[in-house]
């Protein structure tokens, strides 16, 4: 079909839904693009939004640097704690944990990675545990963290996401954007009868109607533009990640904040516990065909620490991704253009990825069919990279316990991800595209986490006598315990971070003139 908006400047903004989705979009083209930009976010406080994304990754760094925040000021206003990776608890089997921590793991060779080193030093057995060469791992077990000067801590936040909305909610109308409250009645194309072609309006319950030249969809699972409206089709994934639930409730703190994200593996899926600086984020993530949803909040409930403050709730989702993200003058952001579980926290950076990727390829002078195409293309290139790092938490497991992960292990995967396994279990190499989000070591922790053993080492290795391998691999070990044997207590560190800001309101926190 013709696209009316291939020559049509796009100046007026529609932003259709708001939450994390919706806020953030509108965060990062009101600072970026204000001045140009006529931007109207639409949302109704009777619908809900999904608002669980609570743990993130480090790439939020780079959203905010765009936006200027200045950190202690947004974990002051969002309650945010530091989380240094996730301890996956018996997902190689019962009893069995590991974790998967952000940043580097000992120091690469130009020819070869670190785990080449170490896989020579463990079968020479003078090796320690491959995490003691990693400081964030061996901080996150101490319950300790800082910022350094230096080679500091790789780290993300854990964070309310209902204040992290309201906080750049306020940002984003500081710089222009009108947020109009309402529910959508309908949605206005220029075809015949309004029923084809390019979106043109909003119709309102209230009769009136919000005209706009580029449309964002952050309506939820529902797709309520891009896919109810446009007719883009959905990819289905649950053959590949069979889980199709999640319960969600909020408790009191008990403890002191852990600066990590704990994900606990069930017979029917896997349980989250997310701690914030004032409660805990607790969730289950489940199979339907294992667990009703009548028993899931029941199941949470039994597994949780201190006082609920909310009641669960049940979240019905189908793993998997638009056919498209961008069609005619539609982009579809967040849940409206797929979903994949949020077993690595990821929700909120592709979030991130579709704002800037719009400012990267953003239609000022008209819609341009390669800019859609190649934002199609990325968008689905880097949803699959995270599919496939997902599915090998499933797949890569020896329990036997239940039906749920004698299924996963026996599945077949994606001839991508299949390709991964056995060149690391051949050689240990692992490679990374420019464009994929999870690095390396990522992958390393992951695989051998999960029980995938080398079979061999890069020969690189052997240029290391053992007298050398020693004292290489003593001294990184005897650098990470000095760094994290300096830390502070992460709890104090937060609270004396936070002090200054505490009292301040979000709006007035998100007025503040904001320093890099």
């Amino acid at each position: 079909m013709m696209n009316t908006s291939a020559h049509k400047p796009m100046r007026r903004i529609v932003i259709a839904g708001g939450g994390t989705a919706g806020w953030m979009m509108a965060a990062l083209m009101s600072k970026l693009l204000g001045r140009q930009l006529d931007i109207k976010l639409v949302e109704s406080e009777e619908i809900g939004t999904v608002g669980v994304g609570e743990a993130t990754i480090p790439a939020l760094h780079t959203f905010h640097n765009l936006l200027g925040i200045n950190e202690p000021e947004f974990m002051a206003a969002t309650n945010a704690t530091f989380k240094l990776g996730i301890q996956f608890e018996g997902w190689k089997n019962i009893g069995q944990d590991y974790f998967h921590s952000f940043g580097t793991t000992g120091t690469d060779h130009w020819s070869a990675g670190f785990q080449h080193f170490w896989l020579k030093g463990r079968a020479e057995g003078i090796a320690r545990p491959y995490t003691d060469y990693n400081p964030e791992t061996v901080a996150a077990h101490a319950n300790r963290f800082a910022h350094l000067p230096r080679n500091g801590l790789n780290y993300a936040y854990h964070l309310d996401a209902g204040r992290y909305a309201k906080y750049l909610r306020a940002m984003s109308e500081a710089h222009g954007v009108q947020r109009i409250e309402g529910k959508i009645a309908a949605v206005l194309q220029d075809g015949p009868d309004g029923k084809a072609g390019d979106i043109t309006a909003l119709q309102m319950q209230d009769g009136s109607r919000i005209d706009g030249e580029l449309f964002i969809d952050c309506t939820g699972f529902r797709s309520l533009l891009l896919g109810e409206t446009l007719g883009v089709g959905y990819e289905d994934w649950s053959h590949w990640l069979p889980c199709d639930r999640a319960v969600a409730v909020q408790t009191a703190s008990v403890r002191e904040a852990w600066p990590y994200t704990r994900s606990i593996c069930h017979p029917f899926g896997w349980q989250w516990r997310i701690p914030l600086q004032h409660r805990v984020g607790n969730g289950l993530v489940y199979s339907s065909k294992l667990l009703s949803d009548a028993d899931a909040p029941e199941v949470l409930k039994r597994n949780v620490e201190g006082e609920l403050l909310i009641q669960p709730r049940v979240i019905k989702f189908l793993p998997g991704q638009r056919h498209k993200v961008w069609e005619r003058n539609c982009i579809a952001v967040g849940l409206a253009s797929g979903f994949i579980e949020p077993l690595e926290s990821t929700s909120i950076h592709l979030i991130q990825r579709s704002a800037i990727r719009l400012m990267q390829l953003f239609p000022a002078g008209g819609i341009k069919p390669a800019d859609v195409d190649e934002f199609n293309q990325q968008s689905q290139r880097e949803l699959e990279h995270i599919r496939d790092f997902i599915v090998l938490h499933y797949h890569a497991n020896e329990r036997t316990d239940s039906e749920l992960w004698r299924h996963v292990r026996e599945m077949q995967v994606p001839a991508t991800l299949r390709h991964r396994i056995e060149l690391f279990r051949e050689s240990a190499r692992v490679f990374h595209p420019s464009d994929e989000l999870f690095a390396p070591n990522s992958w390393i922790q992951v695989m051998m986490g999960q029980g995938i053993e080398p079979q061999g080492y890069h020969p690189v290795a052997d240029l290391m006598g053992p007298a050398e391998l020693t004292n290489f691999l003593g001294d990184i070990q005897l650098k990470v315990s000095r760094t994290v044997a300096g830390l502070p207590g992460h709890q104090a560190y937060v609270e004396q971070l936070c002090a200054p800001y505490r009292n301040a309101s979000t709006a007035q926190l998100a007025a503040t003139p904001l320093r890099a």
